[in-house]
């Protein structure tokens, strides 16, 4: 079975940009993480390590090497793991593979262990350049966090579509756990809700 994996870092990112890849696949998994999330601990790595395993994959293609990570350590760490399994890794913008006809490629050690390195050298170049940038911006007068201002006023909380469902809720006698579960909310802004709710008066009965 041939698998391409595909990794982006955010829920907003699409993944489209790995559309230009029209070779066949029998299947594609993608994963919407952090490349510092150690791969076994991905949601779609986790069905693809289960697959393996089961010696059910045996050829796994990747766009380029960073989509497996950005640590080098968890990239080389999975990369001898696949070895284990005799699993052909196949890297599509450098054109290079693990195991061409099942045979290991001995420049594969050097070269993947070398891109490991640069990927997380990269990452570390960008957390130093964001750190710096908050400071420059903070030495400047500018101010992190929320902007002073943004916090809703209770009126505005309690005239929300949930939470007014959350105060008919309430009135019904239903518990903080049950109005979460059927609203699929936060208990936490359920217990909002109750507390401003009471407040006001808003509250019929709460024997709970």
């Amino acid at each position: 079975m041939k698998v391409k994996y595909n990794r982006v870092s955010t829920l907003q990112q699409t993944g489209n940009r790995f559309e230009a890849d029209t070779d066949y696949y029998d299947l594609t998994l993608l994963d919407k993480v952090s490349g510092t999330l150690r791969f076994k601990d991905r949601p779609e790595a986790g069905k693809l390590i289960k697959m393996i395993e089961d010696g059910i994959v045996k050829d796994l293609v990747v766009e380029e090497l960073s989509r497996l990570g950005r640590s080098m350590g968890d990239v080389i760490g999975t990369l001898e793991w696949l070895e284990k399994y005799e699993v052909n890794v196949t890297v599509r913008n450098l054109g290079i593979q693990s195991r061409p006809q099942n045979q290991r490629n001995l420049i594969w050690g050097i070269l993947t262990a070398t891109l490991a390195g640069l990927y997380s050298l990269e990452l570390e170049n960008i957390k130093t350049r964001t750190s710096t940038g908050r400071m420059v911006y903070v030495q400047r007068g500018g101010k992190l966090g929320r902007p002073i201002g943004t916090n809703q006023t209770e009126k505005q909380f309690i005239e929300k579509e949930v939470t007014q469902k959350i105060i008919r809720l309430l009135n019904k006698g239903r518990s903080i756990r049950e109005i979460s579960n059927h609203l699929n909310t936060s208990t936490s802004t359920v217990l909002k809700a109750k507390k401003i709710a009471t407040k006001h008066n808003l509250i019929d009965s709460c024997p709970f």
